[in-house]
Formats: structure tokens, C-alpha cells, sequence
């Protein structure tokens, strides 16, 4: 069904959408959300941030593809873990530390495999009172920039893909709920320039800053970052790099899912040819 404000936009999407059906049946063309395989390709949701809201890899995903040439206004949100950066290796010695300091059997190798909701959820699994919480939740943002930051690397495709909205004229920006300090620092050490850091907000929470920071795109490999998305009218990509199967970021609402940031740049040039800025 299409969405959106003005009767106009449902024009502009029917025209799109018959180019986009005739590229759907050429060979070589991408799997549609639905399809077995890749759950790269059309989706078809009209926000009120990008009128027509569609999306297709109108190259089939050929590397020697044109870029997009008009430079456009439009800004995009990424989650941090498991969407831009990997800290597990770091996550996991600080756990350690926290172990051997508090006598607290905390688990660190599990929390990994779980990552996306706030720390203070993590731990809370303990049966901790709220002040122990509290004093574990600021040990750990006090050892991150020793133990976890150094050992962080960045996703396959991440620099790509953030430089792929600004060498488009777009704005990148990240709303994570790690902490926005350590957030930031994660970001500097990896040399991944982006124009804002919002922290500390998780889920539905996260649509403030996406609205405030006009995202009409918001990536991320969390069901909470669907909701995010979706909260915000922001059209929500899921990345299938954290915890959260391509099925389950589907069922939970994304408009599309890539297997990871390498696509990503295809699927923008897609989008930005199909939308309107």
C-alpha cells in the first residue's frame, strides 16, 4: 500500500514503479524482499521524508556501474555495534575485568552474541540491585577507551558506506545506545568521519534524534533499530551482521535487508535515482 502525504507522491511512485517492474524482469536483475536468496531489491514504502520511497539495484549490482551525479540534500542514520564497527573482542576483556574486580560472574562471550539493547539491560540480567548496576554501567564506559576501543575494527563495507552518502552530498550521522563519549571515540579511531553522534537511546527512543537530525534513511542490524526507523517515518535498512536474521529484521518491518554495508552503496545509488529530493 502506498504511503505518504500528497496524492502526488502515489504518481510519481506508479511511474517508478512500471520502470523499475521492467528492470525486475531483465536478466541479471536483483531478488526481490520475499524471493529466496538475497533480500536485496525492491521495496516499495513511501515516507514523508523521500516522496517516492522505492528502492531496486537498477545495475544489478554491477561494480562498474555509473555513480549517481546530481549532488542531493538528504541525510542518513547508522547504528553503531554491528551495523558500523565490531567491538566484541574488547567488550569481552572489559567483562572479564569487571568480573575479576567485582567477584560478579559476568559473562562477557555471551553478552556479544546479543548485542544492541543498553548495557544496563545486560547487566540487570544478574539479579543486581540499581546502585551496583549503575556502578558497573560506569566502570565499564571508564575502561572502554583502554580495553575496548583498541581492539574494535569496522565492519566489511562500513567506511564505504558512510563515505558513500557524503560523496553524494548527503549527511551521515549515528543514534546508538552506546554511550555518545565512547561512541564518538569508537568512531575517531577508526577514521569514520560522520556529522553528528547521538547516544544512549535505544528502540522507539531513537526516532527523536532521527527526527531531529532529518534522517529519512536509518541502518542497523537490530530490531530495535526497525522500530527506530519505523517510530521516525525513516525508511529502515536492515543489515544482517549483528544478531538478528534477514527473516526477523523483515518480519520486524525493515523496507529492505542487505547481508552487509558492502552493498550498501549500491543499494543507495538505487535509491537516490528512485526517490525524490
Amino acid at each position: 500500500m502506498v504511503e505518504g502525504r500528497w496524492t502526488s507522491n502515489a504518481r510519481i511512485w506508479l511511474r517508478v514503479r512500471r520502470t523499475f517492474e521492467r528492470a525486475a524482469a531483465s536478466p541479471g536483475s536483483p531478488v526481490m524482499s520475499g524471493q529466496q536468496g538475497s533480500v536485496i531489491g525492491v521495496t516499495q514504502r513511501v515516507t514523508s521524508r523521500s516522496l517516492s520511497g522505492l528502492s531496486t539495484l537498477l545495475t544489478g549490482g554491477r561494480p562498474d556501474a555509473a555513480p549517481y551525479a546530481p549532488p542531493v540534500s538528504f541525510t542518513v542514520g547508522f547504528d553503531l555495534d554491528m551495523t558500523l564497527i565490531d567491538p566484541r573482542a574488547g567488550i569481552v576483556e572489559v567483562f572479564d575485568v569487571l568480573a575479576a574486580e567485582t567477584g560478579i560472574p559476568l559473562d562477557g562471550r555471551a553478552f556479544v552474541t546479543r548485542l544492541g539493547p543498553p548495557l544496563r539491560h545486560e547487566l540487570e540480567r544478574y539479579g543486581l540491585d540499581e546502585a551496583t548496576v549503575t556502578e558497573l554501567v560506569d566502570r565499564y564506559r571508564a575502561l572502554t577507551p583502554e580495553l575496548t576501543i583498541p581492539r574494535t575494527i569496522a565492519m566489511p563495507g562500513a567506511v564505504e558506506a558512510v563515505r558513500a552518502v557524503t560523496d553524494r552530498g548527503g549527511r551521515a550521522v549515528v543514534v546508538t545506545t552506546k554511550f555518545g563519549p565512547n561512541a564518538q571515540a569508537h568512531l575517531d579511531y577508526l577514521g569514520i568521519a560522520v556529522s553528528a553522534v547521538v547516544g544512549d537511546l535505544w528502540s522507539a527512543a531513537k526516532a527523536v534524534a532521527l527526527q531531529e537530525l532529518g534522517a529519512e534513511v536509518f541502518v542497523g542490524d537490530h530490531l530495535g533499530d526497525i522500530t527506530g526507523a519505523r517510530a521516525a517515518d525513516a525508511f529502515a535498512v536492515g543489515v544482517a551482521t549483528g544478531p538478528i536474521s534477514a527473516e526477523d529484521l523483515l518480519a520486524a518491518g525493515a523496507d529492505v535487508v542487505l547481508p552487509d554495508l558492502t552493498h550498501f552503496p549500491g543499494w543507495l545509488e538505487s535509491y537516490l535515482l528512485a526517490t525524490v529530493h
